[in-house]
């Protein structure tokens, strides 16, 4: 059951990270994004502020779609 949640709250941190980053990404991409910046983010919050329950989840993973976003956009690949 924590999966689903993950995916839930990642899914929905990873869209509102890419509409507030400017980024025009598919489903997927914005799945992964949340999902990965909801492990970030959960990991450091939790570590830094020992943050517990949904709501600092959502948050962390938040901010960790936020910080992952920039780093791609800073370091990832380029566009021409």
């Amino acid at each position: 059951m924590a999966i689903i949640g993950l995916i839930i709250i990642g899914a929905a941190a990873g869209f509102i990270a890419t509409r507030l980053m400017g980024i025009e990404a598919d489903l997927i991409t914005t799945i992964s994004v949340g999902v990965l910046g909801a492990v970030i983010g959960g990991l450091v919050l939790r570590f830094l502020l020992t943050v517990s329950g949904w709501m600092g989840g959502f948050v962390g993973a938040l901010l960790g779609a936020l910080a992952l976003i920039w780093l791609w956009q800073t370091y990832g690949p380029k566009r021409r």
